[in-house]
C-alpha cells in the first residue's frame, strides 16, 4: 500500500532544494530516488534535496547527535552524496524554524562537513520572504601556494586559489560578460592544480566592500548562487585590498552580488568565515510513495 511522504521547496539566493522532513530516517533516498526528485521536468525540482533527520537517528551524525539534534544528509541533484551546502544549511535552519523545531536565535546543525554553528535572525518568522537572515558559520580558507591562471576563449586572467573544503579559482575582471556563458568550464593552468575539477569565479568591483560575480560549478555549469564560492571570493578580495584579518586585526565583511541575490561575508582575525543572506520555504505538499517505488525499481 502506497503512502504519502511530506516535502517542501526553498531556496537561497535561488540555490533551489527539495526537503523531505524524516526524523527517524525511515524514508529510502537512493540517488536514483533523489535524482528523480531533484528532475525539474518529471520530477519536483532543485538543485540538491535536504534529508532532514535527528542526529541520533543516522549512523553518519549519532556522534554529533549530543551536540546538534538535528542532521542535515544533503544530496546533489543527480543524487550523490556531499558533505556541505551553505545556502543549503541557511534553507535547512528554515525549515526548522518552520516546523517549529528551531527558534529565532542560535541553533547547531550537524553535517557531514561537521557541526555548523547557526544563528537566525528576527523577522516575520514563518520562512516568507521578510523572514530574517540566516547567517552560518562556513570554517576557515586554505589558500594554497602557487600562481593559478583561467581563461574563457582567448581572454585570461590571474587567479587566486582558495579552497573552502571545495577548490575555487576566483579571477577579478574587468566585466562579468567578460565570462561567456559558463556552460563550458574555463580553462585553467597549471594543469595539475585542480585534479578533481575546480569552481571558477568572475569578479567585478561594485563598491568599497562590494563586489559582484558569476561562478561556474564543477559539474553544473553556470548556477544563480555558490555560498563557498561567495566566501572564496570575500577572502580573495581581503587579500587583493590589504584587508587580510590575520594581518589587520580586524574582520573584513563583503557584500557579494551572485545572480540569485546577495550575500554578506565576514571573515574575522582568526579565520573564522560567516555568510550571511536569505533562506525562503515557497511550497510544500505529498508525493506518493509508489511513485518513488517505481524510481527504485
Amino acid at each position: 500500500m502506497s503512502t504519502r511522504i511530506a516535502f517542501l521547496k526553498g531556496h537561497g539566493t535561488e540555490n533551489d532544494f527539495v526537503i523531505v522532513p524524516d526524523p527517524e530516517n525511515a524514508v529510502d533516498l537512493p540517488p536514483a530516488a533523489v535524482a528523480a526528485l531533484c528532475d525539474r521536468r518529471a520530477g519536483l525540482g532543485g538543485d540538491g534535496l535536504l534529508h532532514v533527520v535527528r542526529s541520533a537517528a543516522h549512523p553518519e551524525a549519532r556522534d554529533m547527535a549530543a551536540e546538534a539534534e538535528w542532521f542535515m544528509d544533503y544530496r546533489n541533484g543527480d543524487g550523490s552524496v556531499a558533505e556541505m551546502c551553505g545556502n543549503g544549511v541557511r534553507v535547512f535552519a528554515r525549515y526548522l524554524q518552520r516546523a517549529g523545531h528551531a527558534t529565532e536565535g542560535d541553533l547547531a546543525v550537524a553535517t557531514r562537513g561537521g557541526v555548523k554553528r547557526v544563528h537566525i535572525a528576527k523577522g516575520a518568522g514563518d520562512g516568507g520572504s521578510a523572514a530574517g537572515d540566516i547567517t552560518v558559520g562556513m570554517g576557515r580558507a586554505l589558500l594554497p601556494e602557487g600562481d593559478v591562471e583561467v581563461g574563457v576563449g582567448e581572454r585570461s586572467w590571474p587567479a587566486r586559489n582558495v579552497n573552502m573544503g571545495n577548490p575555487h579559482a576566483v579571477a577579478f575582471v574587468a566585466d562579468l560578460d567578460h565570462a561567456g556563458d559558463l556552460y563550458t568550464p574555463p580553462s585553467h593552468a597549471p594543469a595539475g592544480a585542480y585534479p578533481d575539477g575546480v569552481n571558477v569565479e568572475f569578479v567585478v568591483d561594485r563598491g568599497p566592500g562590494h563586489v559582484a560575480m558569476r561562478v561556474h560549478e564543477r559539474g553544473s555549469g553556470e548556477t544563480r548562487s555558490c555560498g563557498t564560492g561567495a566566501c572564496a571570493v570575500a577572502v580573495a578580495a581581503a587579500r587583493r585590498d590589504g584587508a587580510d584579518p590575520a594581518v589587520t586585526g580586524a574582520p573584513a565583511t563583503y557584500t557579494v552580488d551572485v545572480p540569485g541575490g546577495t550575500l554578506v561575508i565576514t571573515e574575522r582575525p582568526d579565520g573564522e568565515i560567516e555568510m550571511t543572506g536569505p533562506a525562503v520555504i515557497v511550497a510544500e505538499g505529498e508525493f506518493d510513495s509508489a511513485w518513488l517505488e517505481g524510481v527504485r525499481a
